[in-house]
């Protein structure tokens, strides 16, 4: 195996976020799941943009916040998701390449806009996500570059990628370059509901190896293995991947891997503003800690100051220094 160029690299949905705060009449008005992600066409965009108040507006996608993230602290970091050669695509590019991740993926010329996601936030913090997938989903197998696969110690690859055909394509031919080439695959589940729809094809990603490391909160966990029995499903987790860390929010985490079973306090908050990107900026230093040795536990402390960062403001995207803030708490950068 040859030395890594990247230490992660993402493949995710590139997804222009906008974001705005809503009250729950505004969800049940449009029809909405609180707390879920739906997938939504351009008419539906447009409706909800009508309806909506002053937005903030910023480079995202589950995949893309956790890279930028692995990039705030330290890591060598890449990025690959589909774009459209159009305004917002432009701006997607040069805010993502600011954030010091690589991003080469080539632009489409032609088809749908570059993609956005309406992320609406209730008084009580919680996200509501819905998302017009657009030149996202375009993404294919033609997009993975083996030897940009090949050069990332550990590949992280997006749940939300199950949806379009080709995506999924493009997330089977990464995942076997990478292991041809000695390298890692982890999988964020993404969703409760993304699990729902596809629960037998993700359990199957794991028990044939296919991912190595699996990111799932408690929702998603329960939904994976169809229980309401928390500690239940842990144990089917446990035996059908290599590596597991479910998040629970103010509970913290647990890392379940052949040795054991780790758990690791909640970072603790002053408030709670905006949960977008909890579990995104969580898995950012997670994977920093994995690929910095640390250890489960300190990675875990690593996910856990970052999705405190992040949950305490609008926005996926940290507003104080990752690196700065584990140097502040003693851990290791």
């Amino acid at each position: 195996m040859s030395s890594a160029k990247y230490d992660v690299l993402g493949i995710g949905n590139a997804l222009f976020d906008i974001l705005v705060r809503v009250d729950d009449s505004f969800l049940t008005g449009h029809g909405m799941t609180k707390g879920a992600m739906a997938l939504i066409d351009e008419a539906q965009a447009a409706a909800i943009y009508k309806d909506m108040g002053p937005a903030i507006e910023v480079s995202g996608g589950s995949a893309a916040n956790t890279i930028v993230g692995v990039a705030q602290l330290g890591a060598r970091a890449a990025y690959v998701g589909k774009i459209k050669n159009d305004q917002i695509g432009e701006l997607y590019a040069h805010d993502i390449r600011s954030a010091n991740v690589a991003f080469g993926t080539k632009a489409a010329n032609d088809g749908p806009a570059t993609g956005c996601s309406y992320i609406l936030v209730t008084p009580d913090g919680e996200r509501t996500m819905n998302t017009y997938l657009g030149a996202a989903q375009m993404l294919s197998a033609s997009d993975i570059e083996e030897d940009e696969i090949a050069a990332a110690s550990i590949v992280y690859l997006e749940g939300y990628l199950w949806d379009p055909k080709d995506a999924k394509e493009a997330f089977v031919k990464a995942s076997q370059i990478a292991h041809t080439n000695g390298r890692k695959v982890a999988l964020t589940l993404s969703d409760a509901f993304c699990v729902g729809r596809y629960r037998d094809e993700f359990l199957g990603l794991m028990r044939n190896n296919t991912v190595d490391l699996i990111f799932a909160n408690e929702a998603e966990l329960q939904s994976l293995y169809d229980t309401k029995d928390f500690d239940a499903a842990l144990a089917r987790l446990r035996s059908d991947v290599t590596l597991g860390v479910v998040t629970r929010s103010e509970k913290g985490c647990v890392v379940v891997a052949g040795e054991g079973v780790t758990a690791v306090p909640a970072s603790p908050v002053k408030s709670v503003v905006d949960t977008t990107g909890a579990g995104d900026l969580f898995a950012a230093g997670f994977l920093f800690g994995l690929v910095r040795n640390v250890g489960y536990e300190q990675a875990g402390r690593l996910g856990a100051l970052a999705a405190a960062e992040v949950i305490q403001h609008i926005g996926a995207r940290p507003q104080t220094s990752l690196k700065e803030l584990a140097q502040q708490h003693g851990l290791p950068v």
